[in-house]
């Protein structure tokens, strides 16, 4: 098949056939999802849309890598139902516009690299979290409404409704193996669209949950005044919605490279994700970030180029101007069963394999990650949390590994040689190695297999140094390294702090 390059990415080459079908693929499934959270977010249904579309589009030009696709994303959508309640559409727009400043600024600050701090165990915790709340959310498609109350189906519905699921999760299954040129997911929303209107099958579509159909996003300035009143209404739901939309996104985008064995650029993603909301804001947008479902669904179906999300972007916005009659048709059993399918995929099964080899607090992680991801659906406190634990592990473990090494030399001196970080957590370990009554008059303390971290092991030096001080005994402080001299200079302004330097070592009196 034949390949040219991509007009964006001149390292990238496209095969326009795969990115085409992902494409399509793609907006069959942000469709209904997208309408699904405007609605529950109290939004008009095109709202959701909209926001699919801009964020799509611009992200898939501007964005940090080919094959991520973004669109109205339910981890950023929940946190504006609050607003949305007490204020109304109009600061939520401001709301959504503001977030985006914040996260043009982290980009442009260069802060998106702090993502590689996020270890592994929570990667996988946030993913098998996702999985389980993207297939729990699926479920909902076998629930219809009974007298003003939801109840699950029951009868001919429930058998028609499953029957549908189980035969698009079986040509998504099944096609692969006879055939890779087309898209399963594809081919499974279209056969069961053709059974279900060939037969006139009464089953759930897209028309049960909103109408698509409207015009070009229009521009509209967020109707309340910008005061500093109102700002500290709407800036708390800013950051927190910039804070969640980046963290999914570097998450995601960390996940794509992983999958395809290349490397994104994070700062041009919260760049590429902040334009967009900021659009978002004064387009009737409801805002986004990358979707991993839907980026897995673009993986899965070929896509290795920005191609694909341009084309499910421009899609969407011709479903809603002209194909909306015929979009609205489609079954919701077809979309729900490419869904569960994407969950089944997204969750990392290895996981399980590596339970009795991993570290038990990588395991704790990985599980406290995924709880909280299914049970708050906050996928940012479920990273922040797991790395916190993990920080806390990590400090603890290197907090033991502080060690001394003693020896007495010709002249009399007696050497402490160091291995071990010295930082908050060994600082209590380190002051327990010296014996300062009975050491002799000369004392030095070596650095080469360690570094001084932070202030509280300056602090720890100066606590030494004044001992020995008080006992009439002089210290010298050997092979530290340019970065930790320069932190004890920082330092003299607080700490008592002397700093000698000769040929052979540094010297601290």
């Amino acid at each position: 098949m034949k390949q040219v390059f991509n007009l964006f990415d001149l390292s990238q080459k496209v095969n326009y056939k795969t990115e085409l079908l992902a494409g399509l693929t793609v907006a069959m499934t942000m469709i209904p999802e997208s309408l699904s959270f405007a609605i529950l977010a109290g939004f008009p249904p095109l709202v959701g849309l909209y926001g699919a579309f801009i964020m799509g589009l611009v992200t898939s030009i501007f964005g940090g890598r080919p094959g991520l696709i973004s669109g109205g994303a339910g981890a950023t959508v929940i946190v504006l139902i609050a607003l949305m309640k007490s204020h109304g559409l109009e600061f939520v727009f401001g709301a959504i516009a503001l977030a985006g400043v914040l996260q043009i600024i982290v980009g442009l600050f260069k802060l998106g690299k702090f993502i590689r701090l996020v270890p592994h165990s929570v990667m996988f915790g946030f993913v098998n979290g996702l999985a389980v709340v993207i297939f729990m959310s699926q479920l909902e498609q076998f629930k219809t409404v009974v007298n003003g109350q939801t109840a699950w189906l029951t009868g001919p519905a429930l058998f028609v409704m499953a029957g549908l699921v189980a035969l698009t999760i079986a040509i998504v299954v099944f096609l692969p193996k006879i055939t890779k040129a087309i898209p399963a997911s594809l081919v499974a929303i279209m056969v069961v669209f053709a059974i279900v209107s060939g037969f006139g099958i009464e089953t759930r579509k897209i028309m049960d949950i909103a109408s698509v159909s409207g015009s070009l996003p229009p521009f509209h300035i967020p109707d309340f005044a910008l005061n500093l009143e109102n700002l500290k209404i709407i800036f708390p739901y800013a950051l927190v919605m910039a804070a969640v939309g980046l963290t999914e996104g570097l998450l995601t985008l960390s996940l794509v490279d992983e999958i395809t064995g290349t490397k994104g650029k994070s700062n041009r993603e919260c760049v590429a994700q902040g334009s967009a909301n900021i659009l978002n804001g004064f387009f009737f947008g409801m805002g986004g970030c990358p979707m991993i479902a839907q980026t897995l669904v673009n993986l899965s179906a070929g896509s290795r180029a920005r191609m694909s999300g341009i084309v499910a972007a421009l899609t969407i916005l011709l479903i809603i101007l002209f194909g909306a009659p015929i979009i609205e048709q489609l079954p919701l059993a077809a979309l729900t069963g490419v869904m569960i399918m994407v969950a089944i995929g997204t969750f990392e099964w290895a996981s399980f394999k590596t339970f009795r080899r991993m570290p038990k607090s990588d395991v704790f992680v990985m599980v406290v990650v995924t709880l909280i991801t299914i049970v708050l659906h906050n996928l940012a406190l479920a990273v922040l949390i797991g790395v916190i634990i993990s920080a806390l592990v990590f400090a603890w473990d290197s907090a033991k590994r502080i060690r001394a090494r003693k020896h007495v030399d010709e002249n009399g001196v007696k050497h402490y040689e160091i291995f071990g970080p010295l930082f908050f957590g060994s600082v209590a370990g380190f002051a327990e190695k010296f014996d300062v009554a009975n050491d002799p008059e000369e004392v030095v303390i070596d650095f080469k297999e360690s570094r001084v971290v932070d202030m509280s092991a300056i602090e720890a030096l100066n606590a030494i140094t004044g001992r020995y001080r008080k006992n009439g005994k002089r210290v010298r402080l050997r092979h530290l390294s340019d970065d930790c001299i320069l932190l004890l200079k920082n330092a003299e302004a607080m700490v008592d702090v002397n700093i000698m330097e000769d040929p052979t070592y540094k010297v601290l009196v």
